[in-house]
């Protein structure tokens, strides 16, 4: 007959056994149910919840999330390090390529710099070298003045280079000639200077000891010798382009019709104010000041057509005829 108290220990060595026998880690194990313990019966040793394969395959599943997010990143920051290390930023940070319009306007500076730079060359080629050399040298408008005086007071090499021929200088020189009144120079490539005089022409003439001497129209004496068939004299005491006297004759003169002034013999002007004109024939014109001078010329010419000796013009409204 077996002892009560027995069994009891029995039980206790057997559950012993179960608690220290070694549990397989590949093994599966369920949840342990546990009943949902009602409000104010929940005992103090209430059994521990175990680990489901649901719930650790989800937290197995966040973990290798966040594992590939971690080495996303380092891969993404390794490449931005190797990037940068190459000079080749991405994103906000790269450089802007430029507008077209700075691109338009970087390409037209350079074209002008490279056109100003082969002009310079040009230049330089050209003022160095013959290549453009004044081996002609024309000279236009000559009549009484010669072409080698001409040549003489130009003072141009031939075979000096166009660019180093200073044309103002020139036509100053040539200008200095008493006969000359004006002078253009123009070079005319490639290999051509052109010198244009215009001559001086005489209108009136006075005589001085050493002989008859020509002015022109700007009262400038620029020359001594016979004078022209018809040539009006002058009577002033110092003639010359700076002379009051010599500047009102002149008005006179040239604003007489050419009918009228071919045949003025001479022209005396003692003072501003009492001008005369001696005919060819002998006629005397009284003219007075140069007012009016325009309408006195054109009275004159009507007055001569009429018989007399003098011809009053000195006041244009009451011309006289005697």
């Amino acid at each position: 007959m077996t002892e009560p108290n027995d069994a009891p220990s029995t039980d206790l060595a057997a559950d012993s056994a179960e608690l220290t026998r070694p549990v397989d880690e590949n093994a599966i194990t369920e949840p342990i149910p546990v009943e949902e313990a009602q409000p104010g019966t929940q005992s103090e040793d209430e059994p521990v919840e175990f680990e489901g394969p649901r719930r650790r395959a989800r937290r197995e599943r966040a973990e290798r999330r966040a594992a590939q997010e971690r080495a996303t990143a380092i891969e993404e920051a390794r490449r931005e390090a190797k990037r940068r290390a190459s000079g080749r930023i991405d994103g906000t940070n790269a450089p802007k390529k430029p507008a077209r319009g700075v691109v338009r306007g970087l390409k037209m500076l350079l074209a002008t710099m490279m056109l100003v730079v082969v002009g310079v060359g040009l230049a330089l080629i050209l003022y160095f070298t013959p290549v453009m050399s004044a081996r002609n040298i024309v000279v236009t408008g000559t009549g009484a003045v010669t072409r080698e005086e001409v040549l003489d007071a130009a003072q141009v090499r031939v075979g000096t280079p166009l660019l180093q021929i200073n044309t103002n200088q020139v036509a100053d020189r040539v200008a200095a000639i008493r006969r000359v009144a004006s002078a253009r120079v123009q070079r005319q490539y490639p290999s051509a200077l052109r010198i244009t005089i215009i001559e001086r022409v005489p209108v009136v003439v006075k005589d001085f000891p050493d002989g008859p001497h020509l002015f022109d129209r700007d009262g400038v004496d620029f020359a001594t010798g016979p004078p022209p068939p018809a040539l009006p004299y002058i009577d002033v005491a110092s003639p010359g382009p700076t002379d009051p006297t010599t500047k009102a004759a002149l008005q006179v003169l040239l604003a007489l019709r050419p009918e009228v002034a071919g045949q003025v013999g001479r022209i005396a002007a003692p003072s501003l104010a009492s001008i005369t004109l001696t005919l060819g024939d002998g006629r005397v014109v009284i003219w007075g000041t140069t007012d009016r001078t325009d309408e006195k010329a054109e009275k004159l010419a009507a007055l001569l057509t009429q018989p007399g000796k003098t011809y009053d013009v000195s006041s244009p409204d009451l011309p006289t005829v005697k």
